[in-house]
């Protein structure tokens, strides 16, 4: 999903805190999305003590969510300046856009939308779906590709077995898998599940920093336990991660890429470079999708959506800052 916040909260980055064996603990906060029907997500990305990890600006994890009665039903909406990476372990979510789009985010297949000077797109749970589990990510798309016409694209990584552990790479490269969806800077995306009492050392590239989001089980990063649902951050250096587990099995989604060095606007689902420039693609979605009055404006149309689009939350009373 995206970010349905109605009172998206704008987070200025502080000194960095210390850190222990050379790992940054990124701890989570509870983000209701809105409405009495809505999901409460886990956000570790961004918050005061980190904007980016690589080019990474947006984490997002949820579940499992029993649905029982409800479903994941978010209207169409916009983006800019960015890509969504949509990656599940349980359920299924129907996929339109305005680059005239369908498909099903499906566990272990990777939806990467990459929104560029515009998009817009709905994201429906199946009918048969009770349970959703999983991840919505952002990257920042650096200066030079931003205004990119919008595009679509899914990839389903081969599994690979290392050290005991069982590893999907979804973006960029890793242990000799590499991902065919399109990057715009150098990243890397994986889900690696490790059985109990394993451990596992892996070569990255030294000039990336890396994350390691844990989803379930126990694991420790260069030594240095992880909470459950927190991110352990370490700075470019390291050439080498080792991960391992106790008495029980972990899950984990590893991200990393080289350090952006830009200056980023990031409010509701936009990302820009000025608060002038994010409050004109809020006027343009209100006006050519909300109004009605551009139906082949910067946004699109997303086709076969049954009900009206979502409307953006008014513009803070202060001026947004960027963040690095």
């Amino acid at each position: 999903m995206s970010n349905l916040e109605t009172e998206p909260e704008e987070r200025i980055c502080d000194d960095l805190p210390g850190t222990t064996n050379g790992i940054q603990i990124l701890e989570p906060r509870l983000v209701p999305l809105g409405g009495p029907r809505a999901m409460t997500v886990r956000r570790t990305l961004p918050q005061r003590e980190r904007s980016f990890i690589g080019a990474w600006c947006f984490v997002d994890h949820y579940g499992p969510d029993a649905l029982g009665e409800r479903s994941m039903n978010v209207p169409p909406h916009p983006h800019t300046g960015l890509q969504t990476v949509s990656w599940l372990f349980a359920g299924e979510v129907e996929h339109r856009d305005s680059a005239g789009s369908h498909a099903f985010v499906r566990p272990g297949e990777l939806n990467l939308m990459t929104a560029g000077a515009g998009i817009s797109h709905s994201e429906v749970s199946t009918p048969a779906t009770t349970s959703l589990h999983g991840a919505q990510l952002w990257t920042a798309l650096p200066d030079a590709h931003r205004h990119t016409a919008p595009f679509f694209e899914r990839y389903v990584p081969q599994p690979v077995h290392h050290q005991g552990a069982v590893v999907r790479v979804f973006l960029g490269s890793l242990l000799g898998q590499v991902s065919t969806a399109t990057t715009f800077s150098p990243l890397l995306g994986a889900q690696i599940d490790l059985p109990p009492h394993t451990e596992i050392a892996l070569p990255v590239e030294a000039g990336f920093e890396h994350g390691v989001l844990l989803d379930t089980g126990a694991v420790a990063l260069d030594d240095e336990p992880v909470p459950l649902h927190a991110i352990g951050y370490r700075a470019p250096g390291a050439d080498v991660l080792v991960l391992a587990t106790g008495d029980e099995p972990a899950r984990v989604l590893l991200l990393g890429g080289a350090p952006l060095h830009e200056q980023i606007v990031m409010w509701w689902n936009f990302i820009g470079r000025s608060h002038d420039e994010v409050a004109a693609f809020r006027t343009a979605w209100q006006s050519d999708v909300i109004d009605g009055t551009d139906a082949d404006g910067r946004f699109g149309t997303v086709a076969n959506f049954d009900g009206p689009p979502l409307p953006a939350p008014p513009m803070p009373n202060v001026r947004l800052k960027p963040r690095e």
